[in-house]
């Protein structure tokens, strides 16, 4: 009986001190929401997501990412839409479900500026994009990469669909058929760049999206499963809050952002490389990108993109972006 009472006294003052210390813990660190996230693995992507985690500013507002990398954004849609993730970050893909009404977009990453890059082989004879016409090119449709891919055909006068033979594969596998020499051509986002660098010495960069910037701007961001949306409208407003800070190191130490960036997350990359492909994209401070969301220009950016899906892939009753697009989380934090 003694042992037992002294069991009990003890087991209880450890309750006590437990709840003790709880009550002493700052808020985010007593309860947090856990939120399923899928990302593509890019910079362009996923850049704010580790330096946030790195930073600890989701957990500070009370959340737990539990992250899921994926290849494409086709792929993370279709999981977000079949209930497996409440949020997704991506690249031009943002502009194709939502549309369909699969998603609502709140947060804008970046402009995927010169992220979409278009490599052609030292052997193809391939000097300019009027050479492409009649030869393969290997890309993964329906992606940021498509998407640049035919407006540079379109600049050069081809049709996408009967000048040259897109090859649909996932990006790891058109990159391979690159790298063999079944393809003379390849479409790809970075940082597969880096693999072409390394496996073909002589590969040339043709172009990049960057040519086409702003008329055809590529943005790439965040959007949520339609009742998580509906439902869950603080916590994407939390996800946005901790977002902002990493964000702003993008901006302030763009150097340092992305030495951190290579060091935990891209280590396979040079560090002189993914230094470059950190440029690739063009980033805003949080001032900048909510004077971009109140004025309309990420609107029609997400519109532009739209368009394309639309007549590429045939888009029945296409939601505008101003119907899936909804600035007012971020504008509503993020005051003027």
């Amino acid at each position: 009986m003694t042992i037992q009472r002294r069991s009990f006294i003890t087991g209880g003052a450890a309750l006590a001190a437990t709840a003790a210390s709880s009550l002493s813990l700052p808020a985010w660190a007593q309860a947090r929401t856990k939120v399923n996230v899928g990302y593509l693995h890019t910079p362009a992507v996923d850049g704010q997501i580790w330096l946030g985690q790195e930073m600890g500013t989701f957990a500070k507002q009370g959340l737990d990412l539990q992250l899921r990398q994926f290849t494409t954004g086709l792929e993370i849609f279709q999981a977000m839409v079949g209930g497996s993730l409440d949020v997704l970050a991506t690249g031009a893909v943002l502009s194709n479900f939502p549309a369909r009404g699969q998603g609502k977009v709140f947060l804008i990453n970046n402009i995927e500026y010169a992220t979409a890059q278009l490599w052609v082989r030292e052997d193809s004879g391939i000097k300019t994009l009027a050479d492409l016409k009649g030869k393969q090119i290997s890309t993964t449709t329906g992606t940021t990469a498509h998407v640049f891919l035919d407006r540079a055909l379109r600049s050069a006068k081809l049709d996408p669909a009967k000048d040259v033979n897109i090859v649909n594969q996932r990006m790891s596998e058109a990159v391979t058929s690159f790298i063999s020499g079944a393809v003379p051509a390849v479409a790809l986002w970075s940082p597969f760049d880096t693999t072409v660098r390394q496996k073909v010495p002589g590969a040339k960069k043709l172009i990049d999206a960057s040519a086409f910037f702003p008329q055809a701007a590529i943005v790439g961001g965040w959007a949520a499963r339609n009742d998580f949306y509906e439902k869950n409208k603080p916590v994407l407003q939390k996800l946005i809050a901790g977002w902002l800070p990493a964000n702003e190191r993008m901006i302030n130490d763009p150097d340092g952002a992305a030495t951190a960036l290579q060091k935990s997350q891209y280590k396979e990359v040079p560090l002189d490389q993914f230094k470059e492909q950190f440029k690739a994209s063009k980033y805003y401070s949080s001032a900048e990108w909510r004077a971009k969301y109140a004025d309309g220009t990420v609107t029609g950016w997400l519109q532009q993109v739209t368009d394309f899906f639309v007549s590429n892939a045939n888009i029945q009753n296409a939601l505008t972006a101003k119907q899936y697009f909804d600035p007012s989380l971020f504008t509503g934090l993020v005051k003027a």
